[in-house]
């Protein structure tokens, strides 16, 4: 992987990483994860959707049949399991960073 998800791309195959999704469950899981800090707008998902397929995160899934044909879901892949790990450990080791205070003991 040449760069790191974007915080939203992040939050999208975090919940893809959960279960396959369709659009408009990915905007409500995310808005839901977030205590409605981050809302997705219809734009920026399919963007960010669009990049994740580009750089092999994500792929198309087969529709359910109990589901609107015209409903694209989405699934994460086995590379983009390892970029959500990568990156959620880039960002637990910075948050350790930012968190360490000069003279003050880790509780």
């Amino acid at each position: 992987m040449g760069r790191s998800p974007s915080h939203h791309a992040l939050l999208i195959l975090a919940s893809l990483g959960e279960a396959p999704r369709h659009g408009y469950a990915i905007k409500k899981d995310v808005e839901q994860r977030t205590g409605g800090d981050v809302r997705l707008g219809s734009t920026s998902l399919y963007r960010l959707l669009a990049q994740l397929l580009d750089d092999g995160f994500i792929v198309e899934a087969p529709a359910s049949t109990d589901e609107d044909e015209r409903r694209r879901t989405y699934r994460i892949t086995p590379a983009g399991r390892r970029a959500l790990q990568d990156e959620l450990g880039r960002l637990e080791r910075v948050l350790r960073a930012a968190r360490a205070v000069p003279g003050r003991r880790p509780s």
